[in-house]
């Protein structure tokens, strides 16, 4: 797997923001990538050193439309890294996004 597909793009709320000023980014991975494919290619694409990789996954939820249409939202894999002390990104948004 290529270190450019595990990484899709970084999640954007008010949970991830308050992480990121401790040192915990947050982004959603491809499905199937692993805690190591998460970590090496933070590791080599930012030049950081990750501590740990809590991953999450979120189940698909379903839910009715106003013309009585079922609409399915897919599943997601998240991953939360964290940094080691001292270690930053400077703006993860903008390195993803380039794509």
């Amino acid at each position: 797997m290529s270190l450019y597909t595990i990484i899709k793009r970084p999640v954007i709320t008010e949970k991830s923001q308050r992480l990121e000023l401790e040192g915990a980014y947050t982004v959603v991975v491809s499905p199937e990538s692993t805690k190591v494919d998460v970590r090496t290619a933070f590791e080599r694409l930012y030049g950081v050193q990750v501590e740990k990789v809590n991953m999450i996954t979120t189940r698909e939820k379903f839910r009715n439309s106003k013309h009585g249409v079922q609409v399915k939202r897919k599943s997601r894999l998240k991953a939360i890294v964290t940094l080691k002390k001292g270690q930053r990104i400077a703006d993860l948004q903008k390195i993803i996004t380039k794509d």
